[in-house]
């Protein structure tokens, strides 16, 4: 159900050739049926009349800049998160950020080696998805929306979130009423051991992003964790970048002094932007 939308007076800078991207603060209801979650919407100046959609789900650190201090809205987020918005802006997407550590209180995010003290609210495996949810069926209710091209992109945290997303273990038939694609980067793939007995079978493609040298989660893990998906038919591929670390496309002067993140970063844009033309525009 759409619940409000909030245009803002924000413009990115994109270069000369670029289009304009426009950002809206809006708000949806979360699948939960009682979290109001606030988004921004990242959308061309001048975008068709109906577009594909991206809804990106942040990572541990929540959706804002570490210097926001308080001021929590579109000219706060975090650079990676901008970045993001208005590269697929550019290529033609809705693309809507979703701040569901804001919406129970946690804005500022959690530091790295806080996961066991977290509280419930943020569980990337139980919580997080129906957040998710929300924002996919808030989107489906727009008129400027093709409401069965929707994908779902997410970083660390949020990229688990994605993987337990777009899992076949829900009601309905997802494949008809959820997300076209689903894009994890460097997903933390334990996911609470939820499909360690089953498998991992997702409803539609999955791609995964991660670098051999990533600091906070496991290479191993989320290769055992694909290869075994994939090994049993289902449609998900990892691409491993050799010497990237965690958060390798985070446009920061200490993130793009590795090379293999440079590297990775470029090959991944490339990469995703390919994947979703093919799942969303064709």
């Amino acid at each position: 159900m759409r619940l409000s939308v909030a245009p803002i007076a924000l413009i990115i800078a994109a270069p000369v050739a670029a289009q304009q991207v426009q950002v809206e603060e809006v708000q949806f209801l979360s699948r939960d049926g009682k979290t109001q979650v606030k988004g921004y919407l990242f959308k061309p100046a001048n975008a068709p009349a109906k577009a594909p959609a991206v809804v990106m789900m942040h990572g541990r650190g929540g959706a804002y800049s570490s210097l926001a201090k308080g001021k929590y809205d579109a000219t706060t987020l975090a650079s990676r998160h901008k970045a993001w918005g208005k590269l697929l802006a550019e290529n033609g997407y809705l693309a809507l950020m979703v701040d569901d550590f804001g919406a129970v209180g946690h804005p500022t995010g959690f530091a790295a080696g806080t996961y066991a003290d977290r509280p419930p609210e943020v569980d990337e495996v139980n919580f997080r998805p129906l957040h998710a949810y929300g924002a996919l069926r808030y989107l489906q209710s727009r008129p400027d929306i093709v409401p069965n091209r929707v994908a779902l992109l997410g970083w660390s945290n949020g990229a688990s979130a994605t993987l337990a997303a777009m899992a076949d273990d829900k009601p309905g038939d997802m494949r008809k009423i959820g997300f076209a694609a689903g894009v994890a980067l460097y997903p933390g793939c334990g996911l609470k051991k939820r499909f360690d007995k089953d498998g991992y079978k997702p409803y539609h493609p999955v791609r995964v992003f991660m670098g051999t040298a990533d600091e906070e989660v496991s290479p191993k893990l989320c290769e055992t964790f694909v290869a075994r998906s994939k090994g049993n038919g289902h449609d998900i591929a990892l691409r491993m970048f050799e010497g990237a670390t965690h958060s390798y496309d985070t446009p920061t002067k200490s993130r793009q002094s590795v090379e293999a993140n440079v590297t990775a970063k470029a090959a991944t844009e490339a990469d995703i932007l390919a994947s979703l033309a093919e799942r969303l525009k064709t």
